[in-house]
């Protein structure tokens, strides 16, 4: 900077000199000026053309600002090629490390653009890259439910999966799971578990054939136990065949739970979808599990929104919503209160189940749908329940795409609320008056 003004000074002080001696002051220090501007013009042209070029010219030899601006950008363009290569290494080995993953993985920018896939997605989804770069998901798999899944997934921030057969292989069952990822983009991974979809295929198989199995020699077994109790010599014995009697009962229970759950696990949509009038559906579970109470005297009330109708399966909703509401009868104290609630709000429609029973303590609530899982199995046993009446209402609400949760606290009783998505509701009239019940 300082030799730029030492050469500026220099030039006024030739051309002043110049202009005293030949009497023409004024135009020797303007054309003095002209001439250094011109100078300064030409050596910050050549400096601009070589910004323009590729990295790999010599700067141009200048010196002052001129020279302090080509080093600085020099140092700039260095320290950025550097930073362009640890950047690309890293993109290389991110590569490297997709590519060598057992699962399918796709980088969805925006419009479902295409905007990276590994070798995987060749083999599970039919997606080639780099050929299929830039190209819309939509325009290369042909798979409605995908299509959809994706789309659902774009509008939530929760992660959920879905089940499907390999677009590319229809032999091979994949897993797909798709998370934010980036800026405005979407990671899709795509897994194989065809052995763990057969494994479970016939450990349902064995289920439903032993069942089948076990189901005609306890009939025998059952009608049997009922003829020898209806005779008059087998008096004695009365108290024997009665717990005989008892058990056959709850194994054939077993048997149909088991049965019932089998079929479940076998398809993952109900066969028949119609308009279900649900407070009607839940009068009549009141009144059953009012029979059921007997003795006990339970103060059982419904608040039905009579005018909320679901889309559904009957046969498997009635089979859910009865199960809570029986449950709640078996482990609430005598002339204990019962609540079932059926209503809507903004993000769906849900059936609530309240008791006043003894609660859940937080460490079981997590398991209360698993198989054969029990809080208390000795009382379980005795209360004739089989262990499988959470896990069936689990497998009917995946299927209606609504989920069970469960609030409960020890000493303060119990909530099982089914939640259905607001796509299923079906409304019959514009009010929205609830219909109560107290049974």
């Amino acid at each position: 900077m300082k030799d730029d003004l030492w050469r500026l000074f220099a030039v006024m002080c030739a051309s002043l000199l110049i202009g005293l001696v030949t009497g023409q002051v004024l135009i020797c220090l303007f054309a003095g000026l002209a001439g250094y501007v011109y100078w300064q013009y030409r050596i910050f042209k050549q400096l601009l053309l070589w910004l323009h070029r590729r990295a790999g010219t010599e700067a141009p030899e200048a010196s002052g600002l001129a020279d302090e601006i080509a080093r600085e950008f020099d140092y700039l363009r260095a320290n950025h090629k550097q930073r362009k290569q640890r950047l690309s290494g890293f993109l290389k080995r991110f590569q490297e490390a997709a590519a060598a993953l057992p699962d399918a993985i796709v980088i969805i920018g925006e419009q479902d653009k295409i905007e990276w896939a590994n070798d995987r997605a060749l083999k599970y989804i039919g997606i080639r890259w780099p050929q299929d770069a830039n190209q819309r998901i939509s325009n290369l798999i042909r798979y409605p439910e995908l299509m959809s899944f994706l789309a659902e997934m774009e509008k939530q921030s929760t992660q959920r999966r879905l089940e499907i057969v390999a677009p590319a292989n229809p032999q091979l069952r994949l897993e797909i799971r798709v998370a934010p990822y980036g800026e405005n983009q979407r990671l899709l991974v795509a897994r194989n578990i065809t052995r763990l979809h057969r494994i479970n295929q016939m450990r349902s198989d064995f289920i439903a054939n032993a069942s089948h199995e076990l189901r005609t020699p306890l009939t025998v077994i059952a009608g049997y136990l009922e003829a020898f109790e209806a005779d008059d010599n087998a008096s004695e014995k009365t108290l024997q065949f009665k717990q005989m009697r008892k058990q056959t009962d709850r194994m054939r229970r077993l048997i149909e739970d088991l049965l019932k759950l089998a079929s479940l696990e076998s398809e993952t949509e109900p066969e028949q979808i119609d308009n279900l009038n649900i407070a009607d559906m839940i009068a009549t579970i009141s009144r059953e599990a009012k029979t059921l109470s007997g003795i006990l005297a339970h103060e059982i009330s419904v608040d039905a929104d009579a005018d909320l109708w679901l889309r559904g399966n009957n046969k498997e909703l009635y089979s859910a919503f009865s199960n809570l509401v029986f449950n709640a009868v078996q482990y609430s104290p005598a002339q204990g209160e019962i609540r079932i609630r059926w209503y809507q709000d903004n993000r769906g429609a849900h059936f609530e189940v309240s008791d006043s029973g003894e609660g859940i303590a937080p460490e079981h609530l997590s398991r209360l749908t698993e198989r054969f899982y029990r809080v208390d199995a000795g009382r379980s046993r005795e209360q004739g329940g089989t262990g499988l009446g959470l896990a069936i209402v689990k497998h009917v609400l995946v299927r209606h795409k609504a989920k069970l949760d469960i609030d409960s606290e020890p000493g303060k009783g119990s909530t099982f609320r089914c939640d259905f998505p607001r796509e299923g509701i079906v409304r019959q009239t514009a009010g929205q008056e609830s219909m109560y019940i107290d049974v």
